[in-house]
């Protein structure tokens, strides 16, 4: 009998000892099943300053050699015509940058310029009249429809600007401090007088990972996420962007750019080529010229000056860079922030997850992406309106920016400047500018405790 107690104690004591061991060392929360993957079959576990460099490691080595060689082409300056034997000619006569990577450098994220004058760091400004939802922004006459501040040799580039930052103080409900800095643009040193154009909007370059896993996200998905009569009443009311699809010559989703005014990669590559470097292809073939530049007098680098194959080969490298796998998914912090994430309601505009579906390279197709993105455009509030219209975009609306690899911008890019513009110089400044719709899940982040928001932080740089 006494040995029977003993063994009794001993079992109860057991057992206690193995729940105190639950408890210390058992996780609170959990990671989904294939979270860190990104980009599905698509991602890449990388943390250097080439992160956003890879080719997705399922492409097949046909399209992994045109990879290799649009890799070359987007990161080759191009020259003003005639060049030396070997050179890609054709630049400008007006232009921003002299190669894809002048804008994305390392396939990144841009900057506003650091001082006025600075030439490498992928921000410019667009200029319109006025906007027409069938057929998109109207350019100013003078000026076109972006600010470009780079010219070949023997004409003027269009003009240089400048920006102030206003420092706003701000106090969290329970004591805490913060600081937002709301830019002012200065244009001078016009080369045509005063601009007609009565809007303006700087646009930094975004980073490039994904683009095609996006672009093979169906149509049918995102309308599935649209809202734009806010029936649910949650006060979010995301709708597609409807924009001019040269090669289909009708209006289709779109998908790429700030507001969304893009319908397809390859549009998009031949829209920078255009509007950034002054560059012919043949979805955009007249020079990007505004009325006071005549372009038939200078000398071209082809009819067009970004050849068929050419632009093959950067689509498809801009198509299938690789998008970085997570990093401290399964950390116990990260989690929570992830919960947090969800319960202010942030991911009903950065859904987590969603399915590609066909696409013509096959690697892209029929993956579990995790984007956070709807690539629907939302209202974000009059504090970060630019109000400028874009097809159907209103002037406080932008299209939900992907979240995958902004925890790695100041490794690749050295610098945390989040938004549109830049402004906001690391993620909680970003959260904190949000409005309109993002209102709500933004009050709801100030009311978290400092210790919870820090969760949420570190939670968005796990991306």
């Amino acid at each position: 009998m006494k040995n029977q107690k003993i063994l009794y104690i001993s079992f109860i004591t057991l057992i206690v000892l193995v729940l105190a061991q639950c408890t210390t060392d058992e996780p609170l929360f959990f990671s989904e099943e294939g979270e860190e993957l990104s980009g599905g079959q698509g991602t890449v576990f990388n943390i250097s300053a080439n992160a956003f460099s890879f080719q997705v490691p399922n492409l097949d080595d046909q399209n992994g050699l045109l990879f290799f060689t649009g890799n070359s082409l987007f990161n080759q300056n191009w020259v003003s015509s005639p060049a030396s034997t070997g050179a890609r000619d054709g630049l400008g006569p007006l232009f921003n940058a002299r190669s894809c990577s002048g804008c994305h450098f390392k396939d990144g994220r841009g900057r506003p310029p650091e001082y006025v004058g600075e030439r490498v760091h992928g921000m410019l400004i667009r200029l319109t009249t006025d906007n027409d939802i069938y057929m998109g922004p109207t350019p100013d006459p003078n000026y076109g429809g972006q600010l470009q501040d780079l010219a070949i040799q023997g004409f003027l580039a269009e003009a240089d600007f400048g920006i102030t930052y206003q420092e706003i103080d701000g106090t969290y409900p329970d004591g805490t401090s913060y600081s937002l800095r709301k830019p002012t643009y200065n244009i001078f040193n016009l080369r045509e007088g005063n601009l007609t154009a009565t809007h303006f909007s700087p646009r930094v370059a975004n980073h490039m990972v994904g683009l095609g896993l996006l672009e093979a996200v169906e149509a049918s998905t995102l309308l599935m996420y649209a809202d734009e009569n806010d029936a649910d009443g949650d006060g979010i009311s995301g709708r597609p962007n409807y924009v001019w699809n040269v090669l289909e010559q009708t209006n289709t989703i779109g998908r790429f750019g700030w507001k969304a005014n893009q319908p397809t990669v390859r549009q998009q590559v031949a829209g920078a080529f255009s509007g950034d470097m002054g560059l012919t292809t043949s979805i955009f073939p007249n020079h990007n010229c505004p009325p006071s530049v005549n372009c038939d007098t200078i000398p071209n680098g082809g009819t067009p000056e970004v050849d068929e194959e050419a632009l093959d080969r950067i689509t498809i490298y801009s198509s299938t860079l690789a998008v970085p796998g997570r990093r401290d998914w399964e950390n116990q912090d990260v989690l929570q922030g992830k919960i947090l994430f969800n319960e202010i309601n942030c991911s009903s505009c950065h859904i987590p997850k969603m399915t590609t579906g066909s696409h013509p390279i096959e690697a892209l197709a029929n993956q579990t992406i995790r984007p956070y993105t709807d690539l629907l455009l939302h209202d974000m509030g009059d504090e970060l309106a630019d109000n400028s219209g874009d097809f159907l975009a209103t002037g406080n609306e932008w299209r939900t920016p992907p979240l995958w690899g902004i925890g790695l911008f100041d490794i690749v890019n050295k610098h945390t400047y989040y938004l549109h513009d830049g402004r906001a110089r690391n993620l909680e400044e970003a959260i904190l500018w949000h409005g309109g719709e993002a209102e709500a899940s933004k009050e709801a982040f100030m009311n978290l405790t400092s210790i919870e928001r820090g969760y949420l932080i570190q939670f968005l740089e796990s991306l």
